[in-house]
């Protein structure tokens, strides 16, 4: 039981580093030759053929759709790819929202639940203490792990293949866009896709607030990720090609709006209202 209970209580944190920092790792540490190699029809393997080619295809098409503009044809492809995985998105949020609800009805219970064992720390109680906390939520049928986490390893594949696609289409390196060159590293860029990551994560933390009020400890954790996320994404930018830490930042700001207008459509208003922070009902 002491098992489950420390399960449950690393759980959150150690997946949010696993969907957070981890993929920023991956892209950024992936610079072996093999993938900076160019993409063509003839690349072997699965997921170079039917991934990355493809959009290594589209962002050409849409760039020569915008009389050569690759910088803006990263932007809409950016849009499109995010619109286009937004009902896995959609159905993460559901989830998050009923567990969210369930939440405000057990925090009561779990309340009392420590107030009954507060004045006792022996071992016999604390392991008491678990089971009832158990038995609390096989009865409101509520999961600590069940976080909907499937949506976002779903999409991984999907923004991977994009990633290299923009690193493996050399035609995107020789094109400028706004006031940097695409194929060249930009000393403004990284910092606004960290500012970028920062908002995302601020925001994301505004809206699981609502249910977290109690998980000090689990909130100072996922402080120390939220600005490691940020800062790693601001370093990792500043060595490579503007057109990366291009494409971070606009699928970072598509993020932020999803998160609010997934709330909105998800939250009912006495959830929100009842355990709502000072000023995150104006996001």
């Amino acid at each position: 039981m002491k098992k489950i209970f420390l399960l449950q209580k690393w759980a959150k944190p150690i997946l949010v580093m696993l969907i957070g920092v981890i993929p920023i790792i991956v892209l950024s540490g992936c610079s072996t030759a093999s993938q900076s190699i160019s993409i063509n029809a003839d690349s072997p393997g699965i997921f170079n053929h039917y991934f990355i080619y493809p959009f290594s295809i589209l962002i050409k098409f849409f760039a020569n759709a915008l009389h050569g503009d690759y910088g803006l044809s990263i932007v809409m492809m950016t849009f499109i790819i995010r619109l286009a995985i937004m009902p896995l998105m959609m159905i993460q949020a559901k989830k998050q929202m009923d567990m969210k609800e369930k939440m405000a009805v057990l925090q009561p219970e779990l309340t009392a639940l420590k107030e009954k064992y507060k004045n006792d720390v022996s071992a016999d109680a604390k392991k008491q203490q678990q089971v009832e906390m158990m038995q609390l939520y096989q009865k409101h049928q509520f999961n600590p792990l069940n976080m909907g986490c499937l949506p976002m390893l779903i999409q991984w594949p999907i923004t991977l293949a994009f990633y290299y696609a923009i690193r493996r289409t050399p035609e995107i390196a020789a094109h400028d866009f706004l006031w940097f060159s695409l194929g060249k590293t930009d000393m403004i860029l990284p910092l606004i896709a960290a500012a970028v990551y920062y908002v995302q994560f601020r925001v994301s933390q505004s809206v699981s607030a609502q249910y977290q009020q109690n998980q000090n400890n689990q909130n100072n954790q996922m402080a120390f990720i939220g600005l490691l996320s940020p800062i790693m994404m601001g370093v990792f930018s500043f060595m490579m090609p503007a057109a990366l830490p291009l494409y971070w930042a606009v699928g970072g700001i598509f993020i932020i709006v999803q998160t609010i207008i997934l709330n909105k459509m998800y939250t009912k208003p006495n959830i929100a209202s009842k355990n709502l922070p000072t000023g995150v009902e104006d996001l």
